[in-house]
């Protein structure tokens, strides 16, 4: 088997497929010749690694790609030794509010204690989150907690944050069941603001619906969960939202909690074999979640 065919391969799987592997390899090269030299490999085996629409491995590339994965996914680390140090490199998935409020100082504490840490940081949202950890494209992700995870891919809980509706303030509503109401009335008309509908927020949302024997089907989908309190505030609609840690709505709005909708948990996942810089960002997200849950507690005490 050629070895730089071997390398295609392993893109090629390792991202689901031929434009999503030419979109990701560290240099440059075209599709066509990545089909071409794929079908090369296959033809020099005289076997099919891959169903091409929809992307999935067969049996004989699963098992040519746990062979390669070793060597090919661990290139750069040994390459890092050899030029005379051990350099880590930390790969984060997560949403944008971590990013921006709170991740910048507990990465810098890491610094601290791995000056050579090479960081990766990605906006990326829960439903894509376990794939992106599958195939190794990140080490660690903070997102909701939800269901069960594929092997080797670990979670830990960090804190709950509560569903709400925002609201104006001149709003009539005064809670969440009194708008519920008018909306199944049809007296309030109001658009929704949400997230995506593959987010566990508006799909569990879309259930209480459902049992309550309504729909309301939104009008705006946004990315990020301080863009539905922006729209809000500027007159787009009603959004459908979560209590963020340390966060209170913008002027001019209300929330009103949802008792119908549990708590979300949000929580760290990562992939065994777990890199130090992942246990010591672990460490310290558990103890700034702890720090805003009591903040939170306490700003709410009578």
């Amino acid at each position: 088997m050629n070895l730089h065919h071997l390398e295609l391969f392993y893109y090629v799987a390792r991202h689901g497929g031929i434009m999503e592997a030419v979109r990701n390899m560290p240099y440059g090269i075209q599709q066509p010749a990545v089909s071409g030299q794929i079908l090369q490999l296959e033809s020099d085996l005289g076997l099919k690694l891959f169903n091409r629409r929809p992307f999935e491995l067969t049996a004989a590339g699963q098992e040519l790609y746990a062979f390669v994965l070793p060597f090919f996914s661990q290139i750069n680390t040994v390459g890092d030794k050899l030029r005379g140090g051990v350099v880590q490199t930390l790969r984060l998935a997560a949403p944008v509010f971590a990013l921006r409020e709170h991740l910048p100082e507990l990465l810098q504490s890491i610094r601290g204690r791995y000056p050579n840490l090479r960081i990766n940081l990605r906006e990326a949202h829960q439903p894509e989150i376990s794939g992106l950890l599958e195939r190794q494209e990140i080490d660690c992700a903070v997102t909701v907690i939800e269901g069960s995870f594929p092997p080797r891919i670990l979670s830990e809980p960090l804190i709950s944050l509560r569903p709400w509706f925002l609201v104006p303030k001149t709003h009539r509503a005064k809670t969440s069941d009194e708008l519920l109401e008018s909306v199944a009335a049809g007296t309030d008309l109001a658009p929704l603001i949400t997230l995506p509908a593959n987010e566990t927020l508006p799909r569990r949302f879309r259930e209480m619906l459902s049992k309550r024997g309504m729909e309301w089907t939104p009008s705006i989908e946004v990315t990020a969960l301080d863009l539905i309190d922006t729209y809000v505030a500027n007159g787009f609609g009603i959004g459908l939202s979560l209590a963020l840690p340390g966060k209170r709505p913008s002027a001019g709005l209300r929330a009103l909690p949802i008792a119908e909708l549990p708590p979300l948990v949000i929580g760290t996942l990562w992939r065994e074999p777990e890199i130090p810089a992942v246990s010591a960002l672990r460490a310290v997200l558990k103890a700034r979640a702890t720090a805003v849950a009591q903040a939170d507690a306490a700003a709410v005490a009578p």
